[in-house]
């Protein structure tokens, strides 16, 4: 493959904000976002190849489920983009929920394990 893909990812809790060199290792061009609102305004602009999103409950949401629904609602006609999602244990169930609504390519619990994270994205390059 000529040209790089590229990795959005989306750091709200600093799950994942260390696998910054990992992504690059595999030859991804990444780039990086504190919110999901900016997040989705940058996939608007220029849809990544992936986005690497924490995922974290809060049972006082009102509508939501989970951080991640504007951000998932935005890219599931883009099947070309790839979701990942970094997740605490504790919160399976309620990231079941929102897989029941919405795609999402790949889930790896935290702490992340460098070797299922890099078997996951080189299986998407």
């Amino acid at each position: 493959m000529s040209e790089r893909k590229t990795l959005l990812a989306v750091v709200e809790f600093l799950a994942h904000s260390g696998l910054r060199s990992l992504y690059a290792r595999l030859g991804y061009e990444v780039s990086c976002e504190f919110t999901v609102r900016k997040a989705i305004a940058r996939v608007r602009k220029s849809p990544p190849g992936v986005i690497a999103a924490d995922f974290y409950f809060q049972p006082d949401f009102r509508d939501r489920v989970s951080n991640l629904e504007s951000l998932l609602a935005s890219v599931q006609s883009q099947n070309d983009v790839k979701v990942l999602v970094f997740y605490d244990p504790a919160h399976q169930a309620a990231l079941d929920k929102v897989r029941q609504r919405f795609r999402i390519d790949a889930a790896l619990p935290t702490p992340v394990k460098e070797a299922d994270l890099e078997a996951v994205l080189k299986a998407w390059l």
